[in-house]
């Protein structure tokens, strides 16, 4: 068989990844906090059909002569760039105008952190209990203050009372309540997780994403600090209350991208198409 047919079937199951990954940017244009994918490829390994030689005294050298043998995936990369800033009016709504992310979790008691993950979502709630959770009941983590109204050196779930009048939330994290006498407390402090490579962060659906070997750790332990940092400390962003960060993707781009991978889709196609015609050729040589 010719190369060039398995050069265009591995030139084809490039471009559908990279259309499943547009496909996918493309579903996601409206969802909060939601970071958008890219796909490069790279050549796969040539065939040597001759090496190349040094000049000699009576003669130059040759470069070599090498067939390439198609096309693989390079990387499939998760693109952190700040997507716009939405005003909601609501004021359990956070956005994160800068680095870091949201750390949620189970068992959030202020002694056992259970897996924590994170996310630039935040669009959070109330439960029962008054605790901010996430749609799906995960903990928004951040420091705990105790009765005095003093920062703890734990992090845990962060308590409104239901017997609180109104909240805010500032631009620091600190989430602030009238109590039922009209006096100002404090319920917490909204932390953020920092990680030296973001881009080596997984993706575990419902817009959160968990720590992996190359992403570095923000060591959540349950127990203290550690890397948490307060919003605008440590290269950390400021929050932005009342507001929402939309998704990064970029609806022309992706759209162009889209054209590109269909026409080299096509490409490859024809690849194939022209290299069984040469073999049918080769056939009917004796008839």
């Amino acid at each position: 068989m010719l190369r060039s047919m398995y050069s265009g079937i591995s030139g084809m199951k490039n471009f559908q990844t990279k259309l499943d990954v547009i496909g996918s940017n493309i579903s996601n244009v409206n969802t909060y906090g939601f970071k958008k994918g890219r796909t490069t490829f790279k050549d796969l390994v040539s065939q040597q059909i001759a090496g190349a030689s040094a000049p000699g005294a009576d003669r130059g050298g040759v470069n070599p002569k090498q067939v390439g043998l198609g096309s693989q995936i390079g990387t499939i990369d998760t693109i952190h760039t700040s997507g716009s800033i939405q005003p909601t009016g609501r004021p359990l709504d956070l956005a994160i105008s800068g680095e870091g992310f949201f750390t949620v979790a189970n068992g959030a008691d202020g002694q056992t952190i259970d897996r924590p993950l994170y996310t630039r979502a935040g669009n959070f709630y109330l439960d029962e209990g008054g605790n901010i959770v996430t749609a799906e009941g995960l903990y928004l983590i951040g420091s705990v203050y105790d009765v005095n109204g003093n920062e703890t050196e734990f992090i845990g779930a962060i308590n409104i009372p239901d017997t609180a009048k109104s909240f805010s939330i500032g631009q620091d994290g600190v989430v602030n309540y009238v109590d039922s006498d009209g006096a100002l407390q404090i319920a917490g402090r909204v932390r953020l997780a920092k990680f030296s490579n973001n881009d080596g962060l997984e993706k575990v659906g419902g817009n959160l994403f968990a720590e992996t070997a190359n992403s570095g750790s923000a060591k959540v332990d349950g127990t203290e600090f550690f890397d948490l940092s307060e919003p605008g400390v440590n290269g950390t962003g400021t929050l932005v209350s009342s507001a929402l960060e939309m998704s990064n993707v970029d609806l022309s781009e992706e759209f162009t991208e889209m054209i590109v991978s269909q026409r080299g889709f096509q490409a490859n196609t024809r690849i194939i198409t022209t290299s069984d015609e040469i073999l049918q050729e080769l056939v009917n040589l004796k008839r």
